[in-house]
């Protein structure tokens, strides 16, 4: 059903542009016929406004994934680095989060760990609206920062990689068979605010797959149960993601592509110093400001590598980049 109505959705929005549009130049034609150049300007201006609106829609053509439509868990990991890594991963944290309000998708933080000094050691957010996942499926990977360290007294320039981790939030639909036996559950007590209560007893819950090495955790809810019940969705969307990059590596394999998400292989680079420059190493969409990328400005380098995939092209290596 929910696959029916979004193909009626496409359906009357294609037909609304095309009745808008006939509309549009039948009344050029009017407006000429009589010389009425206020008619004919203001048809014009009403079908730019149409050509924006095609364009932006025509991105959403590039999302025909099977989860594509699903919420989304987010996954932000400090990499090795201290201080310096756990405050990139809060930038990168941030940047999503900020991403996802101006598109007016809802954001909750499921589990969180703070960096001793600042930033976070990792943290995971739900992210729910229409396309969540396929919007934000190719920003799996790691991501590296250039910068004058604020933390370096010395004011030198450092290299910071964090990494993120995109799974579609499985539908209550989808039948995911899970052995008990296969995992252990592990209850202790949450960290950072809350109050008493999340801070004396032993809410927090943390699932761990033994036959995939997957750990899963959350500790959002005052209620063990409720954490319980989230950490387990968290588990049946990891090990269904695994099922979803096993079909895409089929299709990789026939493209003659390989997409490989792992550390030492970044997909970002965001240099702040010396220059300013943010470059997308797998399709080479770039951007001057970096502050404003930093603050969601993310859909350029979403739609690069949406259409890329879409194409089948092979990434280009660091190196050939670099």
């Amino acid at each position: 059903m929910r696959k029916r109505q979004d193909l009626e959705t496409r359906m009357k929005l294609v037909t609304r542009l095309e009745r808008a549009i006939a509309d549009n130049s039948e009344l050029i034609e009017l407006g000429e016929a009589e010389q009425d150049l206020a008619v004919i300007t203001e048809a014009e201006g009403a079908l730019i406004t149409l050509k924006e609106e095609v364009a932006k829609h025509e991105l959403e053509t590039l999302l025909g994934g099977e989860a594509d439509t699903n919420d989304t868990f987010l996954q932000v990991n400090a990499g090795a680095g201290g201080t310096e890594s756990q405050d990139w991963a809060s930038m990168l944290l941030r940047m999503y989060v900020r991403w996802a309000e101006q598109h007016g998708y809802r954001v909750e933080i499921l589990d969180e760990h703070p960096g001793e000094e600042a930033g976070i050691k990792s943290a995971t957010i739900q992210i729910k609206g229409h396309n969540a996942y396929g919007w934000l499926k190719t920003e799996s990977g790691v991501h590296r920062l250039v910068r004058i360290s604020p933390f370096d007294s010395n004011a030198r320039r450092h290299t910071s990689f964090a990494s993120v981790w995109v799974y579609p939030v499985v539908d209550e639909d989808i039948d995911i068979q899970i052995n008990e036996t296969d995992c252990r559950i592990d209850t202790y007590r949450s960290s950072g605010a809350g109050g008493q209560h999340v801070n004396t007893t032993d809410s927090a819950v943390r699932i761990t797959h033994f036959p995939t090495g997957i750990v899963v955790a959350c500790q959002s809810e005052r209620s063990q149960h409720k954490n319980r019940s989230t950490a387990w969705k968290m588990l049946k969307a990891r090990l269904y993601e695994i099922e979803l990059e096993r079909q895409q590596e089929k299709i990789d394999a026939a493209n003659a592509k390989k997409t490989d998400i792992g550390w030492g292989h970044q997909i970002r680079s965001y240099v702040l110093q010396p220059y300013q420059l943010v470059k997308d190493l797998r399709t080479g969409t770039s951007s001057t400001n970096p502050a404003a990328v930093l603050d969601g400005a993310l859909d350029e380098f979403m739609a690069a590598a949406l259409a890329q995939r879409l194409k089948g092209a092979g990434p280009e290596t660091i190196d050939d980049i670099e």
